[in-house]
């Protein structure tokens, strides 16, 4: 019997093929097949929201050749994914091989593993129809609010935008965030600490936490003096000691949320990126002799559940490594959240009997982190518990008391293997010296330190996927597209790792939440997760929660269109003056945000970029700077200018003539003798390579200097500046020759003064 089984991506093709037999044909759909039309919304509103999908574009190829295996199949298993995604990909496959109902299945694996897919194939199960109308419920909905806002925001804002349901929310929670940044009132506090020693070594510090039984609150310089000057001759003795045996569970293992978060701390991976690994290891990756492997299990689960075979492999795994003392008595239950979706699993490793260490030679290494992350993270939750020895001591000098607290790992239990990582990155308290009561400690300083209270930090992308689930906006499949989305759009963008709202950001944001109250509300947004959850389970008809959402959001979107004027922030005045005419100049907000503008516009159309100065501030771009060059193509003079990406060449009659080019260094090209030029990424990012690009590659991001290297004789130096080191090296690797780089007049008064 010929069997044909069809999944949604060609890297599970060749793991696959090592499981089934010549009997089996295996396809891949590349995804998704079939999608609501790109020009038109593909909704009809009138008619119960029916959708109109059609083949997308650039599939038809892929199509043809699915439907020419499936006449030549006597069965057809369909494997997409094992969530809603997958399903609707499984449903639309099935309507467009039709007439082969009979002999379709559907099957799921939650890992590329033999045993999961040979059961898979013994036990197919018709396509749900609840999981397929749950993700075509999120599909309309998110069509209709695309399609229907994007046009207000066109009218109202500025051409070429777009809104999304949840996307717009999570905009939300940033622009939320920094409105409380901006209000915050920093206030002053101050801290007292003493350095002791006992009899016994090691010294330690100790902390002012009460003064006559009371908190001790410092709130300025004046008080804290008056402290220490109070404490200077007093006698410091051990009013006090308590010790605590506490137990420190091992976390659960992965879940979306959780690996994403813990990559992004740890690895600084974004969402997307800790994704795109993930989905390699689960579709499998070239093991040497043994073949293409799936490593992990699937990767968009929000269920911390275990296979009981994965545990008792885990267990066995674990005696063996670190013996019976760190295997639990019976394994670990974790409990998910109530909306989980059980049927589904962990992310955990298939095998823990494939180390991180041994097959690292065949993982890149980002592969390699991410898997070693999950196997440490599983392997762990299998483990006992860690047992701690808190110990609290209490040290009277006179009115004041002072704490010193430490934690001693009496048994370190799963800690040998893993420790999740903090949003605060707060280690464990250090170690005490042993102290007896009434014990007298000898005063080694008493340091005030002045401290501020700080705003509530910006998000970091582990911090809003964080906040995403537990507001229960969006589901383990969303989170990485919907971080993704608000920056492709320009309403947010990453400073120093941390999310801020554009200006674009800010004013659309405000505009949804005052004319969309609903779907910009976070416990709205969440109700309609649940309800997407309910079509799955069946307790809800799709149609009606569409129509429920639709009706009020069509309404309020009539009044916007006809009653709001268009919206766009207020110019802001400047203290400088038009270099033609003389007018005032403003800054204006525009497609690329803000620019500098002659307020006598459309009269005088003077106008100037803004570039970033340090501390985020936007200052008019400097003044052109002459240079001996002329242009190639009108013969005036070249100047340099500033832009958006840094400087560049340009000619000085700009506009109408555009002629520019990059920036020399003066140094020649290692490779064909081309000068290098200064050159910048679409990011900003400053880089230097051949003049002759394309025909010549080289491109480096150090800066080149004219001296040949005194070691191995190449033409060029690079300076190499990083945290640890600032040098002027070779710029072949392998000769590894080094030497100090000389510091300007200015950068060495920097020194002196830090």
């Amino acid at each position: 019997m010929k069997s044909l089984l069809i999944v949604e991506s060609p890297a599970k093709v060749k793991t696959l093929s090592k499981f089934l037999g010549k009997d089996f044909t295996i396809k891949a759909s590349i995804g998704h097949v079939k999608d609501l039309p790109k020009k038109d919304i593909g909704v009809d509103v009138e008619n119960n929201f029916a959708p109109t999908y059609v083949v997308i574009e650039g599939k038809e190829k892929v199509m043809k050749d699915l439907k020419k295996a499936a006449k030549a199949a006597d069965q057809i298993f369909l494997g997409p994914d094992p969530d809603r995604e997958g399903e609707a990909i499984a449903w639309h496959i099935a309507e467009e091989l039709n007439g082969d109902s009979g002999k379709l299945f559907r099957v799921e694996f939650n890992e590329i593993t033999e045993k999961a897919v040979t059961e898979a194939i013994r036990h197919p199960r018709k396509i749900n129809s609840n999981l397929f109308d749950a993700q075509q419920a999120r599909r309309v909905l998110d069509r209709l609010v695309g399609y229907k806002l994007s046009p207000l925001l066109w009218r109202k804002v500025r051409r070429g935008l777009s809104a999304g349901r949840v996307q717009s929310v999570a905009v939300r929670l940033v622009v939320d965030r920094e409105r409380e940044i901006e209000a915050f009132k920093s206030q002053e506090y101050w801290s007292i600490t003493a350095t002791l020693e006992g009899k016994e070594p090691p010294q330690f510090d100790a902390r002012l936490f009460q003064i006559s039984g009371q908190k001790a609150d410092i709130n300025n310089e004046e008080q804290a003096k008056g402290i220490v000057e109070d404490l200077q001759g007093r006698s410091f003795i051990v009013t006090g000691t308590e010790k605590k045996k506490r137990k420190r569970s091992p976390s659960p293992p992965f879940i979306t949320s959780t690996l994403q978060q813990d990559a992004a701390r740890k690895f600084r991976f974004t969402a997307k990126k800790t994704m795109l690994i993930a989905q390699k290891l689960y579709e499998g990756i070239e093991l040497g002799e043994e073949g293409p492997t799936g490593l992990i299990t699937y990767m968009r689960t929000d269920s911390v559940r275990v296979a009981s075979e994965a545990q008792h492999e885990a267990r066995e795994f674990i005696v063996k490594k670190y013996g019976t003392d760190y295997a639990p008595p019976k394994p670990p239950v974790y409990k998910s959240k109530k909306s989980a979706q059980e049927a589904h699993e962990a992310i955990r490793p298939t095998s823990v009997y494939r180390d991180p260490a041994d097959i690292k030679k065949f993982l890149e290494p980002d592969q390699h982190k991410l898997y070693k992350l999950v196997w440490e993270r599983f392997v762990a939750s299998q483990m006992e518990s860690a047992q701690l020895e808190q110990t609290s001591i209490d040290i009277g000098a006179d009115k004041y008391t002072f704490r010193a607290t430490g934690t001693v790992v009496t048994f370190p239990g799963f800690m040998t293997l893993y420790i999740e990582s903090t949003d605060n990155g707060k280690e464990e308290e250090g170690l005490l010296p042993s102290l007896s009561e009434n014990e007298v400690l000898k005063s080694l300083g008493i340091d005030p330190k002045q401290h501020f209270t700080q705003p509530p930090p910006r998000y970091t992308e582990a911090s809003l996927v964080k906040e995403l689930e537990a507001k229960g906006i969006g589901r383990p499949s969303t989170y990485a597209s919907i971080l993704s989305t608000i920056q492709d759009r320009k309403y947010a963008e990453k400073a120093e790792g941390k999310f801020k709202p554009t200006e674009l950001g800010v004013v659309v944001s405000d505009l949804l939440v005052e004319r969309f109250a609903d779907i910009m509300d976070y416990n709205f947004t969440a109700n309609m997760e649940d309800n997407l959850d309910k079509i799955e389970e069946g307790g809800f008809k799709w149609v009606d929660v569409v129509n429920d959402f639709y009706k009020p959001f069509d309404k309020d979107l009539a009044e916007a269109m006809s009653s709001l004027g268009r919206v766009k922030p207020q110019d802001i005045p400047t203290d400088e003056t038009c270099e033609k005419c003389g007018g005032p100049m403003v800054i204006k907000w525009g497609r690329f945000g803000r620019f500098m503008a002659c307020s006598k516009y459309p009269e005088c159309k003077t106008t100037k970029q803004l570039i970033n100065a340090q501390g985020g501030e936007q200052k008019p771009q400097p003044p052109d700077d002459p240079t001996d060059e002329v242009c190639g193509k009108c013969g005036s003079p070249m100047v340099i200018k500033s832009g958006r990406f840094g400087r560049f060449i340009a000619c000085s009659k700009y506009p109408e003539c555009k002629t520019t080019k990059a920036i020399g260094t003066g140094v020649k090209c290692p490779e064909d003798g081309g000068e290098i030029v200064e050159r910048r990424t679409k990011k900003g990012k400053v880089f230097f390579s051949c003049g002759n690009y394309p025909k010549c590659k080289f491109a480096t991001w150090y800066k080149p200097v004219d001296k040949p290297c005194p070691k191995c004789g190449a033409s060029i130096l690079i300076e190499k500046k990083t945290k640890k080191e600032e040098v002027l090296a070779c710029l072949k690797k392998e000769c590894g020759y080094k030497e100090e780089l000389e510091k300007t007049p200015e950068e060495a008064t920097n020194d002196v003064r830090e």
